[in-house]
């Protein structure tokens, strides 16, 4: 990831983006998926130094990212008080 990138997905995620980094393992074959808001660490630290969930095929991914979606949009869309 560029500076740019990381710059970009943190400030998003920081205004209540629903944004996540998606990486893709040729030799393992799985998918690993990072909040928004990991981009440094993941300069710093690399992949095994940050926090993620990890998946083997794409539909797994998806059923993982539709919970935390909906409570993200559920939240930005409540009418306020």
């Amino acid at each position: 990831m560029s500076p740019h990138q990381v710059a970009w997905n943190t400030s998003y995620s920081a205004r209540g983006g629903a944004n996540f980094i998606l990486v893709k393992r040729s030799v393992e074959r799985d998918i690993l998926l990072f909040e928004g808001d990991m981009g440094a660490s993941l300069l710093n630290g690399g992949i095994s130094g940050t926090e993620h969930a990890r998946f083997t095929a794409p539909a797994p991914l998806f059923e993982a990212l539709r919970p935390r979606l909906l409570s993200i949009y559920s939240a930005a869309l409540r009418p306020a008080s």
